[in-house]
Formats: structure tokens, C-alpha cells, sequence
């Protein structure tokens, strides 16, 4: 029999072992390039381009921080990174880094390289360098650029997300809808991006794992259920967990979608 837990957080970490990421590295360099590059360029594509933003006030200015958007254009991390305010760090797929002035920029601005070879645990494991040193993550819960020609354009969510929220429980997840952006910039169709048509980035109301986990409208866990799932063999807890990643993310879905995503 477990020890009897105070808080919803020590039942959490009772189950450390089956929902844990180790970082990869440990965290993430240090990008001074980026901090300079943001301040430069960020108040120009404000300027420039027609981007809305509401529930800017939702996002921390400092913190592990989980920006989860609706992905449709090349131009949806830039659109994050300049509406944010925050130094947004991406993963990105290694063919990114093969071109040396392709490979400076995305060092510059701090983009993560992974490697699809290695698979999503390996992806994952670089997603939580970025957390582990208390920084912002961008992330398309969807997993890829939605091809669909008609909306809705939303693609179902993958847990991913589900599973460093759940390993960095107190990390700040906010759900972005990203509107218009296709229209701005056609994938295999625009060149560059249309800046003279409007965009919409809204940004949603904020929650972290821990209190996802235990709001009745969430993950509704006790303590007791929390402990009376680590008494399971080990299948079963990550069966039950497997259940949990799985509402999460369909929850975050929704939000994104009820925030105007298309």
C-alpha cells in the first residue's frame, strides 16, 4: 500500500515512472541571436502584416509555457513567435538544418533540430529541453500541416502534447487558433506570404496538467484514484494514462477549435 498522498501532485508522482521525458540534453543553449532577432523583427511583421491578437494578457511572460496552435501555413510559428512576445522555440525537422544559411537562422532563433528517423520519443525528449529550462515551447498538437481543402480544416490531436504537459505538470498550456493564415500564405502555392491580408491569432484561456488532472470537468482524479491507480500492474497504469493523455488533448482540441480555428 502507497503512503497516503497530501495533494493531487504527490498522487501525480506516484506515477512518475510511467509518464516521465527525460530531456535530451538537459536544456536548451543559450540564443542570444534570437533575443536580438525578435527585437528587430517582431515590431516590423506586427507593423507590417494585418495580425488581431486577443488573450495576449493569458500568456506568462517567464515559465515553462506550452503554446499549443492549429497549424495551415509556413507562417503560423512566426505569426506565434511575433504576437507572443515570448521566445518561442519549435522543433523542426533536420532537413531544416542542411542548407548553412537555412542551418544559421534556425540556430539563430533558437528552433530545435530533430530527426523523424529517431521517432516522436526522441522528439519529445528535445520538446522537454525546452521546458526543463523554463522556457516557451510552440507546438501543433495536430502533428502536421492540415492538407484538407475544405473546412473544417482541423485535424484530430495527437498525445504528444498531452505527454510533456503531463511530465512538466506545472507548465502553462494555452490554446491558440490561428486564422487566415492560409489565406496570407498558400502551402505549394505562395511563394511569400500576402501581408495585406488580415490575420487573426487568439490565444485561450491557460491551465496547466495539475489542474487539469483534478477539475471534475477535466481529468476528474482524486487523490484516492490517483493512488489507487499506482497500485495497478504496470500495463493497466499505462492504460489508464494512455485514457488521460487521450481526453486532454481531445479537451485542448476543442478549445482551439471554440477559439475560431477553422
Amino acid at each position: 500500500m502507497n503512503q497516503q498522498s497530501s495533494t493531487v501532485e504527490d498522487a501525480w508522482k506516484l506515477l512518475e515512472k510511467h509518464w516521465k521525458i527525460e530531456p535530451r540534453s538537459g536544456g536548451i543553449s543559450y540564443t542570444p541571436g534570437y533575443s536580438i532577432i525578435r527585437f528587430i523583427f517582431s515590431p516590423i511583421i506586427r507593423g507590417l502584416a494585418r495580425i488581431k491578437s486577443t488573450g495576449c494578457e493569458h500568456i506568462p511572460g517567464n515559465g515553462a509555457t506550452i503554446l499549443a496552435a492549429n497549424h495551415l501555413s509556413h507562417v503560423d510559428p512566426i505569426l506565434v513567435i511575433a504576437s507572443s512576445r515570448r521566445k518561442v522555440h519549435y522543433l523542426a525537422k533536420d532537413g531544416h538544418f542542411k542548407n548553412f544559411f537555412l542551418r544559421l537562422f534556425m540556430n539563430l532563433t533558437g528552433q530545435i533540430e530533430t530527426h523523424r528517423e529517431e521517432g516522436g520519443d526522441e522528439a519529445l525528449a528535445s520538446a522537454a529541453d525546452v521546458l526543463a529550462s523554463n522556457s516557451a515551447l510552440g507546438i501543433f498538437p495536430e502533428g502536421t500541416r492540415s492538407k484538407k481543402t475544405e473546412k473544417p480544416y482541423l485535424l484530430p490531436g495527437k498525445t504528444g502534447i498531452a505527454r510533456l504537459a503531463a511530465s512538466f505538470p506545472h507548465a502553462v498550456v494555452i490554446p491558440i487558433a490561428l486564422i487566415g493564415t492560409r489565406e496570407m500564405m498558400a502551402p505549394q502555392q505562395d511563394k511569400l506570404p500576402k501581408l495585406w491580408l488580415p490575420v487573426q491569432v487568439n490565444y485561450g484561456q491557460k491551465i496547466t496538467w495539475l489542474d487539469w488532472l483534478e477539475d471534475s470537468n477535466g481529468g476528474a482524479m482524486t487523490i484516492a484514484a490517483l493512488e489507487k491507480m499506482a497500485e495497478l500492474e504496470g500495463h493497466e497504469i499505462k492504460s489508464e494514462i494512455a485514457k488521460l493523455y487521450r481526453k486532454f488533448t481531445d479537451q485542448l482540441m476543442t478549445s482551439i477549435s471554440s477559439l475560431g480555428a477553422p
